[in-house]
């Protein structure tokens, strides 16, 4: 069968322009990480990946309170990749618009995507000291998951405050308006836009931080808590939607925190 012709009569590549191979890539990576979370919620390797040594996914289901450093940074970053990366969605094709005035090249997109991911990765070491040390004073189970109801109500309390702060606030509608931060601080090249990517995960860490750290109420490789986690935050910086979710999680939040509280203090 001959390949279909275009409109102009020349016959359609089977390829996929550099673009669309752009998002495939970045799908996948999506996919990778997601995969990678599946795999250490399960604690083994599964089909496919057999040619991983089984010390490495040992490592990274190890408990917070064993495991290297650099294992449980590693557990926190490819959970980051899999959570945060589908959130710089709206921001990225933004970009990738932009780009197709010829504003900037693929090459822009990697940067803007590399610079984001940068800023989690570093948040990751963060996570994963919060979890180590949390672990080795006892109120975390070895699956990340709170064993004190002070902490939980705590967390809850705090995550649901800080919903309501100008910080949050501030940040979010950074992230839910791409195109005004972009013309703000738009500059061609390569590492302007890797400046940009940091820029954007600093405000999309602003945002979303107080929400990771409810990772401790279930555990932190909870894969249910990490799928509704992801769809809230996405849905979070969408303007039309998110308007309306920022401020009722807040106070659910809130709610909820002082449901345990007390429940804690009928227990003392």
């Amino acid at each position: 069968m001959s390949a279909p012709l275009v409109n102009d009569g020349r016959r359609a590549s089977a390829w996929p322009t550099p673009r669309a191979a752009g998002w495939l890539g970045f799908y996948a990576t999506i996919l990778a990480a997601w995969v990678g979370v599946a795999l250490m919620a399960q604690g083994l390797p599964g089909e496919g990946f057999d040619g991983v040594p089984a010390a490495f996914w040992d490592a990274l289901c190890a408990s917070a309170a064993e495991a290297r450093p650099a294992a449980l940074w590693a557990m926190w970053a490819i959970m980051a990749a899999a959570m945060m990366l589908p959130t710089f969605v709206p921001a990225l094709r933004t970009f990738t618009d932009l780009s197709a005035t010829g504003a900037t090249t693929g090459a822009g997109a990697v940067a803007l995507v590399a610079g984001y991911l940068a800023v989690w990765l570093a948040a990751s070491a963060l996570g994963a000291a919060a979890q180590w040390a949390l672990a080795r004073w006892g109120l975390l189970t070895p699956a990340g998951a709170s064993l004190s109801p002070w902490l939980s109500a705590g967390l809850l309390l705090f995550a649901g405050a800080y919903q309501f702060s100008s910080v949050k606030a501030a940040c979010l509608s950074r992230c839910r308006m791409p195109l005004t931060f972009f013309l703000q601080h738009w500059r061609p090249g390569a590492p302007a836009a890797l400046a940009m990517g940091l820029r954007l995960g600093a405000l999309c860490l602003g945002c979303c931080w107080a929400l990771m750290a409810l990772g401790f109420l279930g555990g932190t490789m909870n894969l249910a808590w990490m799928g509704a986690a992801t769809v809230f935050m996405t849905l979070e910086k969408l303007p039309d939607i998110g308007r309306r979710l920022t401020r009722p999680a807040g106070l659910a939040l809130i709610l909820a925190g002082g449901a345990l509280a007390l429940r804690a203090l009928t227990l003392v």
